[in-house]
Order: structure tokens, then sequence, then C-alpha cells
């Protein structure tokens, strides 16, 4: 299991808690210190789409006018912090977020 997000998030700290607790294979990676490839950018954004950038974030509305209208993933290779966090990826499935519906699928006995 990897969890893709900055070290700083507090759903990323949260999330990288609660399953060290129930499992032994988590792996966090800092995606400012070891950026994503473009081949996985284009993988989460597969599966994503839109999602994965955090339009309300301070991040993406400090963005410059010409790259706030390039496209999702020029977006995110060129400022990893507008991610939403955490994506979670267990094997072949993959998670975004923290939110209840995530805790229950990773969480769950």
């Amino acid at each position: 299991m990897i969890i893709y997000g900055l070290s700083t998030c507090s759903d990323c700290q949260k999330a990288l808690k609660a399953l060290e607790a129930v499992r032994t294979d988590v792996t966090f990676r800092d995606i400012r210190a070891d950026p994503l490839t473009e081949a996985e950018v284009d993988e989460l954004f597969a599966e994503f789409g839109d999602r994965l950038v955090d339009k309300k974030s301070n991040d993406y509305r400090a963005l410059n006018g010409w790259l706030k209208n390039s496209e999702a993933e020029a977006q995110i290779m060129a400022k990893p912090k507008v991610m939403t966090r955490p994506v979670i990826r267990d094997g072949d499935m993959f998670y975004l977020g923290w939110n209840e519906a995530v805790q229950k699928a990773l969480l769950a006995d």
C-alpha cells in the first residue's frame, strides 16, 4: 500500500497513522520530495479525472492564469501541492481523500 501526499498534510498524517496501526505494508511517499512521474499522473487521472486537482485549495487559487487554464495533469506536474490528498493505492485499487467511505474500505476487519 502506498499513500501519496505531503508530510505536512493533516489528512495524510491521519491516514498514515490509522493504516500503519492495522497494516505492515504501508509506504508514505511525499510528492514534493519525490514527485510523481508523468506515467503515474496519467494513471491517477485515468482513475479520478479532474477530481485529482483540489480546486478549493489556496495553492490552486495561487496558480498563474496560464497554469490555471492548462490541463489538470500539467497543474499537478508543475505544482504537486494542488493534488487532492491523500491518494492511496492498495494493489490495483485507488482511493482519494481520507473520508468515512475510504476509512471504512481500508480499515475494515
